[in-house]
């Protein structure tokens, strides 16, 4: 029996050893033009380890005006880069290029509005990421990169908009991972920012990140002067795009259709939707830095908003800066300050308490919320605040949004907007927030646009057919 689809990786191998021999390393990350901000400060993150200085990929629409009081943080997805809208200097369509644009017609007015996005620290579109050099020795950082979390990306955002001048915000805005993102900037930086919309909540990547550090030319992180890990990356992009739609959009769209029926069935991809993936996985596994994957996406694991957390961190952040500064005291050369996990000395084992299977999932949303996440949440009490979400995204779950609504409006939030579309709605799963300008893009305009005074009242709205 042939494997078509194995040669073919083989080949792609092939090739790209060829052309690392012959030009140097690939792939080369970018999605075009793009300014930078260089922080000189070291950064300390939270789980200890240390940058010297980094830097931040960024772009801008529209104008900041006199009193910089109209400036809009838009937090991106975990693969997506600063490049929301098209420019002078990159006409390439950017990611979110429907829902930005000057005139009221669209949900972020750059008329009205100074828009700002970043490629998030540890990612990999000319921010500073485990694919950039090391100022310390000119190698690679690889996966000598510290661990990062999301409150690391905000506050290096934040140093950002202390180099434009910005000292608060009229919205921090984000979708997918940019939803957790503009929660955390509103939690650690309640005084910056004015109001917060929030599409979509957490989410689970172990199993992409399994698949592609079991890729050999992984190489523990490594890989950067051979071929990239494309066939790992490959197959992590093949796993996530399976949770991006709805299972009733993949039954409409192939339902148990073969590519070609007149065939013998092939052990390669052979469905439609088997193609559909093959492809999908293939078109990225050179586009996003597998490194920059791994660590992002382990941040997005680890996001926690509970008040608890929140002081441990604190503790954390604080003897970091004690040790560098008693490193620098003591006149020694600056201490590297790194962090290192290691695996649970006891296996997992099932519990007695578990709740059935078959319970109900949307009981979740009966109880009252946790007394830490609300305790967490309260810096935002008083922030007009738009939650999200999808009936049909099974990587966000809706009723996870119904929770951060709830528990803002526990925080005594009477600001608080929550919108959930429903299945009959749209049908595209956890990518609605990229496809419907419609919903997501009308609420989200409604929401920026509205006086903050007539925001008063919380409101619950399901969208039905």
């Amino acid at each position: 029996m042939s494997f078509p689809c194995l040669d073919a990786q083989e080949e792609k191998t092939q090739k790209l050893q060829q052309k690392s021999m012959e030009s140097g390393p690939e792939p080369s990350y970018t999605t075009g033009a793009h300014q930078e901000f260089v922080s000189h400060e070291p950064f300390l993150t939270d789980w200890g380890g240390s940058l010297s200085s980094f830097t931040i990929a960024y772009e801008t629409w529209g104008e900041l005006n006199k009193d910089a009081s109209n400036a809009i943080l838009l937090h991106t997805g975990l693969s997506a880069s600063s490049h929301a809208h098209s420019t002078e200097s990159n006409t390439k369509p950017g990611w979110w290029e429907k829902f930005i644009g000057p005139g009221e017609h669209f949900p972020i007015n750059t008329s009205k509005y100074f828009v700002i996005c970043t490629n998030v620290i540890g990612g990999c579109y000319g921010s500073t990421g485990p694919s950039s050099l090391d100022p310390v020795d000119g190698q690679r950082y690889a996966t000598r990169f510290p661990i990062l979390t999301l409150d690391d990306m905000v506050r290096a955002q934040a140093r950002l908009l202390d180099h434009l001048s910005i000292d608060k915000l009229y919205a921090s805005v984000g979708a997918s991972m940019g939803g957790m993102q503009s929660l955390a900037f509103g939690v650690q930086f309640p005084d910056r920012v004015g109001r917060i919309a929030s599409i979509s909540g957490i989410a689970m990547r172990h199993t992409q990140r399994q698949a592609l550090m079991m890729d050999p030319r992984w190489n523990r992180g490594f890989y950067y002067d051979s071929v990239p890990p494309h066939m790992g990356m490959k197959l992590a992009r093949e796993i996530a795009t399976v949770t991006y739609r709805s299972g009733p959009e993949w039954e409409n769209r192939f339902g148990r259709r073969r590519a070609d029926p007149s065939k013998a069935p092939a052990l390669c991809p052979d469905f439609l939707i088997e193609t559909y993936l093959d492809h999908a996985g293939e078109k990225f596994s050179l586009e996003y830095d597998p490194n920059s994957l791994l660590y992002i996406s382990k941040a997005m694991d680890m996001f926690d908003l509970g008040h608890e957390h929140q002081i441990t961190t604190k503790q954390r952040r604080k003897q970091n800066e004690d040790r560098l500064s008693q490193a620098r005291a003591e006149s020694r050369q600056e201490e590297e300050l790194s962090c290192s996990l290691t695996l649970p000395t006891k296996n997992y084992e099932e519990k007695n308490s578990v709740a059935p299977m078959d319970q109900d999932l949307s009981a979740q949303t009966s109880r009252a919320p946790p007394a830490d996440l609300v305790k967490g949440l309260q810096p935002l009490a008083a922030h007009p605040t738009l939650v999200m979400g999808v009936a049909s995204d099974i990587l966000f779950p809706a009723w996870q949004q119904r929770e951060i609504a709830d528990t803002l409006r526990a925080t005594g939030n009477q600001k608080v907007t929550h919108v959930e579309l429903g299945e009959d709605v749209s049908h595209f799963g956890h990518d609605t927030f990229l496809l419907d300008l419609k919903n997501i893009g009308g609420n989200l305009g409604g929401f920026l646009n509205t006086n903050e005074a007539a925001l008063g009242g919380s409101s619950s709205l399901l969208f039905r057919a």
